[in-house]
C-alpha cells in the first residue's frame, strides 16, 4: 500500500499539470464542441470542470471503487447537465474521457520510472485497471445521464412548438381565432383538442373561429377529432365557426358520414369574420 499512497500523492500534486497538458493537447475543430471553444470565459468552465474531475477521480487510489464512485457522481451529473457538453457530440466527449485515460497510464509509468521503492508488475497492473475501470464507468454513466436530459430538453421543446402550433387568438374578450395551418396528424389533432378547449376555458371564450383554410387534407382520424372538438366546444357552450373548408376536406367528411349541420360554415375567414362585426 505504501506504493499506491505515493502514486496517489504523486498524481494529486500533478492533478493541475493534467489539466494544463491535456487542454494543451486538444485539437478540436468542430464548431459545436465545448473543446473548439475560443471563448475565454468557456475555456476557464471547461478547465476548472477538468481539474475537478481529476480531483475527484484520484480518489480511487484512496477509497473503494463503490465509495468512490458514489462521490463521483454530483460532477458526472453536473457535466451531463452542462448546456455546453450537451451540445457536444458525445462521441466527441467519449474521446476526450479516453484521451484523459492516456494521461493516467502515462503518469503511472512516470511513477514507476521515478519510484524509489521498487513496483511489481502486480501493482501496475492493479493501478492500471483502477484506471480503465474508473474512466470506463465514469463514460457509461455520462452518456447514460446525458441521454436522460437531452431527451428532457427536447420533450420541452416539443412542448412549446406544440403550444405554438394552436395558437388561439383573441380578437375582443370573449371571441377568438384558430387558425389551424400545415399537416394535421393524429397526434398533433389530439393536441389542437386539448389546447384549444384548455385555452378557450382559461379566457373565457364563448365564440370561436377555426379556420382550416391552410389544410391540403386529413385523414379519417384527425376527421373525427375536429368533429370531437367541435362537439366539445359546444358542450361547453362555446359557440363554433368553421371557415376555409377545401373541397377535399368536405368530401373526407361527407364519405365518414361526419355532419357539421350543428356548427356555422363560411367559406373565407373574412367572410365569417365581416358578418360578426
Amino acid at each position: 500500500m505504501k506504493n499506491q499512497e505515493a502514486l496517489y500523492s504523486f498524481l494529486l500534486e500533478n492533478s493541475r499539470t493534467l489539466t494544463e497538458e491535456w487542454y494543451e493537447s486538444l485539437t478540436e475543430t468542430d464548431p459545436s464542441s465545448v473543446y473548439a471553444s475560443t471563448n475565454p470565459e468557456v475555456i476557464r468552465t471547461l478547465k476548472n470542470q477538468n481539474h475537478e474531475f481529476h480531483l475527484h477521480f484520484i480518489e480511487i487510489f484512496a477509497e473503494e471503487e463503490k465509495a468512490w464512485f458514489e462521490k463521483s457522481l454530483p460532477w458526472i451529473n453536473e457535466i451531463a447537465r452542462d448546456s455546453e457538453h450537451l451540445r457536444t457530440p458525445h462521441h466527441h466527449v467519449i474521446r476526450e474521457f479516453m484521451r484523459v485515460r492516456a494521461q493516467y497510464l502515462n503518469y503511472i509509468q512516470q511513477f514507476v520510472d521515478r519510484a524509489e521503492r521498487p513496483v511489481s508488475l502486480e501493482e501496475i497492473s492493479s493501478w492500471n485497471e483502477k484506471v480503465i475501470f474508473g474512466i470506463d464507468k465514469t463514460i457509461l454513466t455520462f452518456v447514460e445521464e446525458a441521454q436522460k436530459n437531452a431527451k428532457k430538453l427536447l420533450s420541452e421543446k416539443q412542448d412549446m412548438i406544440n403550444e405554438l402550433s394552436v395558437p388561439i387568438i383573441k380578437l375582443n374578450h370573449n371571441t377568438a381565432l384558430l387558425p389551424i395551418i400545415g399537416a394535421i396528424d393524429s397526434d398533433r389533432a389530439a393536441i389542437i383538442l386539448e389546447h384549444t378547449l384548455h385555452q378557450c376555458s382559461v379566457e373565457s371564450i364563448t365564440h370561436l373561429f377555426i379556420d382550416l383554410s391552410g389544410v391540403a387534407e386529413i385523414d379519417t382520424m384527425v376527421a373525427h377529432q375536429i368533429s370531437h372538438l367541435l362537439k366539445a366546444l359546444s358542450l361547453l357552450g362555446i359557440e363554433s365557426t368553421l371557415s376555409g373548408i377545401r373541397p377535399e376536406i368536405a368530401q373526407t367528411a361527407v364519405q365518414l358520414n361526419i355532419s357539421f349541420d350543428k356548427v356555422e360554415i363560411k367559406s373565407s375567414l373574412s367572410h365569417a369574420l365581416s358578418l360578426k362585426k
